[in-house]
């Protein structure tokens, strides 16, 4: 994801600071079925934006939580999965995590602990849950016990996107943790991200003054 991400409208991530905005990122690895579980929940909403420069689709969902209107951005890994770790910006203000592995390739669910890890440098508290897609290959696989999500204390979803099960069940609910998380967070990475934007304003608007003094600075004469 090179560049900066918040020159580009769709991604500036002040709007996530809103009450009624709220943003929650996919990970896991390439072909588990992220962007299918997106297609199947969203429905008639799918329409997904590719932002190819930056690795990155969003899909764009209205929900009602309660008796509160929430815009939820869903932000896809789009490909940069393949690279084992993802942008900074990508985790940063984000209110819940969806991690999918698929239940046919284990190696997908092995790499479960790689992508919490990374989510909990950035994110160490924002809800988050492990969803097993793809159960419609084998239903046998229910009765398999996958046992990160409960080490790590997690909520576990069997799902599978090709013919819908549980799928609007664990996204109704995501969005919920993640409108609760937003309300009461006690995540301080957020107020560090927010520091460190404002030093470097600051920094910027000090070289700018800088850059002006400098001008105003009369050259000395040559004799």
């Amino acid at each position: 994801m090179a560049g900066d991400v918040s020159s580009i409208p769709e991604l500036d991530q002040k709007k996530y600071d809103a009450d009624e905005q709220v943003k929650i990122i996919c990970l896991g690895d390439s072909a588990v079925g992220k962007s299918k579980l997106m297609e199947r929940f969203l429905m008639d909403e799918y329409r997904p934006q590719q932002l190819s420069t930056y690795a990155l689709t969003l899909y764009k969902h209205t929900a009602t939580v309660g008796n509160k209107t929430v815009a939820v951005d869903f932000w896809d890994t789009a490909g940069q999965e393949r690279f084992q770790n993802m942008h900074p910006s990508y985790y940063h203000k984000a209110h819940a995590c969806i991690m999918v592995f698929d239940v046919q390739r284990k190696i997908t669910y092995k790499n479960l602990a790689n992508w919490y890890k990374e989510l909990r440098e950035y994110r160490p508290e924002i809800p988050c849950c492990v969803v097993a897609n793809k159960i419609d290959a084998d239903l046998k696989v229910t009765q398999r016990s996958f046992n990160f999500g409960k080490k790590q204390g997690l909520p576990f979803y069997f799902v599978s996107a090709a013919d819908g099960t549980n799928v609007v069940k664990m996204f109704r609910e995501m969005i919920k943790r993640a409108v609760d998380y937003k309300q009461n967070p006690s995540d301080f990475m957020d107020e560090v991200m927010q520091e460190l934007e404002n030093f470097d304003l600051e920094k910027k608007e000090d070289n700018s003054d800088a850059d002006e003094d400098g001008l105003k600075v009369a050259s000395p004469k040559l004799d």
